[in-house]
């Protein structure tokens, strides 16, 4: 897991072609102005979900992994915390391979993300994101799915 600023993104892009390729498209794009949807970057191999939702209460939250694609989540607008934690913390509950989400349970820690602020999530790595930063508020997050 790596978090940081996306104007440190330079840092990162060393990391592989995809991994740039993501960061060039964060940096590139005037991402307020997005429309919620999906953009094909790279066709499947590397896509925009662009998000507008309400956090939610840490009660209401789901610990999720990937096995397939790593999750680039950058949040635009607003402030979400964002929970993370190594597999070996979790019990790995159902794997759906359509949509590359593995449902788990267990507990991690939450970190804050504000608008221009990055997590890059690696296949494996449980995460529970859109959780509220003290009230539920509006959050513009876009989440590139890269294939690993």
């Amino acid at each position: 897991m790596v978090i940081d600023r996306i104007a440190h993104a330079s840092l990162y892009t060393s990391l592989g072609p995809r991994v740039a390729r993501a960061f060039d498209y964060l940096q590139g794009t005037d991402l307020g102005a997005l429309v919620p949807g999906t953009y094909e970057l790279d066709g499947r191999r590397l896509y925009a979900l662009v998000q507008d939702y309400t956090t939610k209460t840490l009660d209401q939250g789901k610990w999720e992994a990937h096995v397939r694609y790593a999750d680039l989540q950058c949040v635009a607008r607003g402030v979400e915390r964002i929970g993370y934690g190594p597999m070996t913390q979790f019990e790995q509950l159902a794997y759906d391979a359509e949509k590359d989400y593995m449902a788990l349970s267990g507990t991690g820690e939450h970190l804050t993300l504000e608008a221009g602020s990055f997590m890059l999530l690696w296949p494996g790595e449980g995460h529970m994101p859109g959780i509220a930063a003290g009230t539920p508020s509006a959050v513009k997050k876009i989440v590139i799915k890269i294939e690993i």
